[in-house]
């Protein structure tokens, strides 16, 4: 199925508010609420909307550090990748994981309430993580944009 740009003013104005009514989102798109509330389910059944998630304040969750790490591995093989993989999705504290092309195997979205708060998840999860021969962490000093919309 290919975006109409129906399907895209839809997508968009769902991205910045997840809990519009169908009501106003036909509103806002200029659909009767019916037409609209059957692409929104098209849109969903193929998969264009993943999910309905709350965006929760990190500051006030008490996580307002950002660490990223860059992890390099002892190698690349399938079983070193799914074991890494594995192990790093169980650290709760793991917002992202990508696996990088480039000088790092993997670069890693850690969330932390302090400088000591990253210290403890280090010691007590990342330095246990399987395969791993370096890591190299960043604190992000000041968040200038952050987003979950994509460009539609």
């Amino acid at each position: 199925m290919t975006l109409d740009p129906t399907d895209r003013r839809i997508l968009s104005v769902l991205q910045k508010r997840g809990r519009i009514s169908n009501a106003e989102l036909s509103e806002a798109v200029n659909l009767s609420p019916s037409a609209c509330h059957r692409r929104v389910q098209r849109l969903e059944s193929d998969g264009y909307i993943r999910d309905y998630v709350a965006l929760l304040n990190a500051r006030k969750m008490g996580v307002a550090s950002i660490v990223y790490v860059e992890i390099t591995l002892r190698g690349q093989t399938d079983d070193i990748l799914d074991a890494f993989e594995k192990a790093v999705a169980r650290i709760p504290n793991v917002q992202e994981c990508h696996l990088m092309a480039g000088t790092a195997d993997y670069i890693l979205k850690v969330v932390a309430e302090n400088t000591d708060d990253f210290a403890r998840i280090h010691r007590q999860h990342l330095s246990r993580l399987p395969g791993v021969t370096q890591m190299q962490s960043s604190f992000a000093l000041r968040t200038v944009i952050s987003t979950t919309a994509l460009p539609v």
